[in-house]
């Protein structure tokens, strides 16, 4: 077993921040921000975009790198590279690929969703919480 390569978008947008509720594997059922594994030959910044149109059908320009996780329990080991993604225009996002639901958050309601575990804290260390007040 080796650790696997993988990818998070954040995306803030009028006092929101977009989240997607995971439908498969580790932390199915929480929520947590668009994102999953890098294809062989794929660079980081495609991954995003791919894994954010793939998630809640949106199209996103990839910004920049902004900080960098690692998740490891007794079955996986994920290094996860997060970016600032700036959503392409209106539409609402729509749950796909592994995800049950997709929508914009608004900061109060953060609190009283089932967040994975230590998102909340990343996004308090990132700033985000600050940009959505």
């Amino acid at each position: 077993m080796r650790p696997e390569v993988c990818v998070g978008a954040i995306a803030v947008r009028d006092r929101c921040v977009l989240l997607i509720r995971r439908g498969h594997g580790p932390a199915a059922g929480q929520w947590s921000v668009p994102g999953g594994r890098v294809e062989w030959g794929e660079t980081l910044a495609a991954a995003v975009v791919r894994e954010v149109s793939e998630e809640t059908g949106l199209e996103v320009l990839c910004e920049g790198f902004a900080d960098w996780v690692e998740r490891i329990d007794d079955q996986h080991h994920y290094v996860i590279a997060d970016f600032w993604v700036t959503v392409l225009g209106d539409d609402p996002p729509q749950a796909g690929d592994d995800a049950t639901e997709a929508r914009w958050v608004p900061l109060e309601e953060l609190d009283d969703l089932d967040l994975t575990a230590g998102l909340g804290e990343f996004l308090t260390r990132l700033g985000v919480l600050d940009r959505l007040a």
